[in-house]
């Protein structure tokens, strides 16, 4: 998908369910199908949280729903979130001149492997499976 103008909230909703309908199977076995949730910017508490100096230092954020089986909870659906940040990422882009769906993609990859505590080899490696040698042309975000 190509763009001229920067792309909007939906927009970039459906780049993100269109990556996660490709996740290769090494990353799918560990969150399912995750819900994307794209805002502008963090809200304040993860701001705090994290202890951000602007709300453009973060791009995106995976949110696990908690373990798997936790007694009582164990019949409902889990459902992982991963929420994506705009204009962070609409600077990143503005920034780089990167492919948008690329860009979106690689901190969708980095946002799963830094939560499931994946090693930068993994990471990468998980790009490179998804984009092919290139993907190492760039750094995740």
């Amino acid at each position: 998908m190509g763009f001229t103008v920067p792309p909007s909230l939906e927009d970039i909703g459906e780049i993100a369910e269109a990556i996660i309908d490709e996740l290769p199977d090494g990353l799918e076995k560990h969150t399912g199908k995750l819900k994307v949730v794209v805002e502008d910017f963090p809200d304040a508490f993860i701001e705090q949280e994290l202890e951000l100096e602007t709300p453009f230092d973060l791009l995106g954020c995976y949110q696990s729903s908690g373990p798997a089986k936790i007694g009582h909870l164990a019949a409902t659906k889990r459902q992982d979130t991963i929420y994506l940040y705009r204009r962070p990422i609409l600077d990143t882009w503005a920034d780089t001149s990167e492919d948008i769906t690329r860009l979106v993609n690689r901190i969708i990859i980095h946002e799963i492997g830094t939560h499931f505590g994946f090693t930068q080899d993994d990471i990468e490696m998980y790009e490179e499976d998804m984009f092919g040698a290139t993907a190492l042309d760039k750094g995740a975000g």
